[in-house]
């Protein structure tokens, strides 16, 4: 864990210089959503700070989801044209770091269209951009799908290449059998069919696993897996067993290799058994499963009886710091988990997951205010498929540096504002239970009631402050004194200003927000994180 020492760095109170921030205010105002005037950011923040926060589809409380999407998309098309190499960046590290799968996706969709429509060549090619965010097997047809669904049924070559490209790297025996479904708009067979996908000469075995993926789509009653594919070969022998000896298969001893041999997932094994997923069908698949199946269905793995000795590993699975770190699941995930999983058995390895996801919180010297919105705008859930919303991911993050911190003021702030009890060691989880809902976002009035001289300010919010009840919520301290102020909604105004002196705005959970202040509190300028 990166530690900062004020006393030998570049301190906000001793630097005659104080490091930058990239994300930058333009110096125009414009109301927010509260009608309160704002900041305007420069396209190039507001797009990042968008994509960061922006699961698409999904509306927040002053969006709706088709203004929020046209905004993102509106921005990437402008700066694909006016800094392409600088929007390339952006799109695959959303991606790969930033975790964002379908606004990355989206993106590079309207990287091209807006290039080919502007008729611009310069820069990062159409073609490896759409490649660069194409990460998992089932994304070259969820770029297809928006393409076709937004722009027609004519795809541009570069958009055919950059596919394909990814399709050679991506397309295996197990891919296919996971995402390979009836319920895909484009099939794997369909995408080989549009993108003209050649096989990679590397893979001798690619040419037959194609061939088969379009028998699959276009004539399944005589599709024949390739002989030579094991985990292909092992899922037919699978399909083929009578329903009546399936069963069998999940409780004799070797039936978890069976299983993963064939690449069966949890969400195909019910339908191949053709009856309930008992303790034992779990406990078949379990040693299969991804950490992100592992968290969706704890309940479900309490509800059919599954064993402790069993319970253990998954624990142990989801709790162990690489797992953690090679799933690069957002905080928030845990808590979810935490809050539908009935049974105490999760609690302590989900402390400890939430704790390995946050490993990278930076751990501050000195006096630090930590500010959490709990406004109702806060309220609004992440996404369509989420329980999880803004003001408890806030909470997650506020508590986590509190606990990191050396001196911490942890404080609940809305209409009115109030400080958070908590001991170091303690379970960031059962802290979130003490903050609450607190209406409006009177952002100026709680640093006015809490500021007492921190060597920091950070402010954990979606910005939409009202500013009948104390203006810019950053002009109350010191301007030697640096303010973060970590957006969480994306919104197009901020509550004030960035880029200036001691004023920095950040964008996201993720590791590359907290390097940034790590370099901030070093004295060192923080530039964008794939820069």
């Amino acid at each position: 864990m990166a530690r900062f020492n004020l006393r030998s760095s570049k301190s906000a109170t001793a630097a005659p210089t104080s490091p930058a921030s990239p994300v930058r205010s333009t110096g125009r105002r414009a109301a927010n959503h509260h009608g309160s005037p704002g900041y305007v950011r420069d396209p190039r923040s507001e797009l990042f700070l968008l994509a960061v926060a922006n699961f698409v589809t999904q509306r927040t409380a002053y969006e709706g989801a088709q203004d929020r999407d046209d905004r993102f998309a509106a921005l990437v098309r402008t700066l694909a044209v006016e800094d392409p190499a600088w929007t390339a960046g952006l799109l695959g590290w959303l991606r790969g770091d930033g975790n964002m799968r379908t606004a990355s996706l989206v993106g590079a969709a309207e990287y091209v269209k807006a290039r080919l429509d502007a008729g611009v060549t310069e820069g990062p090619s159409n073609r490896q951009v759409v490649d660069s965010v194409l990460r998992r097997a089932d994304e070259p047809g969820e770029l297809l799908a928006y393409w076709t669904a937004t722009y027609g049924r004519n795809v541009p070559k570069p958009v055919k290449r950059g596919i394909a490209d990814a399709v050679r790297r991506l397309y295996s025996g197990s891919s296919l059998l996971k995402y390979d479904t009836a319920s895909k708009g484009f099939r794997f067979g369909d995408v080989l069919n549009l993108v003209h996908a050649s096989p990679d000469p590397a893979k001798a075995w690619q040419g037959e696993l194609f061939r088969y993926a379009l028998d699959r789509r276009h004539s399944p009653e005589t599709a024949e897996a390739p002989a030579g594919n094991r985990t292909l070969a092992a899922h037919r022998e699978l399909m083929e067993l009578p329903v009546d000896k399936r069963r069998a298969v999940v409780t004799a001893p070797d039936g978890a290799d069976r299983l993963a041999a064939a690449g069966m997932t949890w969400e195909a094994l019910a339908g191949w058994l053709q009856g309930p997923m008992d303790a034992a069908a779990w406990e078949a698949v379990i040693p299969s499963m991804g950490p992100m199946a592992l968290l969706r269905n704890l309940r479900n793995f309490d509800q059919a009886g599954v064993s402790d000795l069993v319970a253990s590993r998954v624990a142990a699975k989801l709790s162990d710091p690489e797992v953690v770190a090679r799933s690069r699941q957002f905080p928030f995930r845990y808590l979810a988990a935490y809050q539908h999983a009935p049974s105490l058995r999760w609690a302590y390895p989900l402390e400890l997951a939430l704790g390995h996801s946050l490993g990278s919180v930076p751990a501050l010297s000195g006096r630090t205010l930590i500010l959490v919105d709990r406004s109702g705008s806060m309220w609004t859930r992440l996404s369509d498929r989420s329980e999880l919303n803004r003001a408890d991911a806030a909470a997650i993050f506020g508590t986590a540096l509190a606990m990191r911190a050396e001196q911490a003021d942890l404080v609940q702030f809305g209409t009115t504002s109030k400080a958070v009890a908590y001991q170091r060691g303690e379970s960031v989880l059962r802290v979130l239970k003490e903050f609450e809902d607190l209406g409006g976002t009177y952002t100026a009035e709680a640093v006015r009631a809490h500021y007492r001289g921190h060597d920091r300010v950070l402010i954990v919010t979606d910005e939409q402050a009202t500013y009948h009840y104390g203006g810019d919520p950053t002009a109350l301290v010191p301007d030697t004194v640096p303010v973060y102020t970590w957006n969480l909604a994306g919104y197009r105004v901020g509550h004030a200003p960035a880029g200036s002196a001691n004023r920095h705005t950040f964008g996201g959970l993720t590791d590359a927000a907290f390097r940034m202040v790590s370099l901030i509190e070093s004295g060192q300028n923080a530039d964008w994180p794939w820069q």
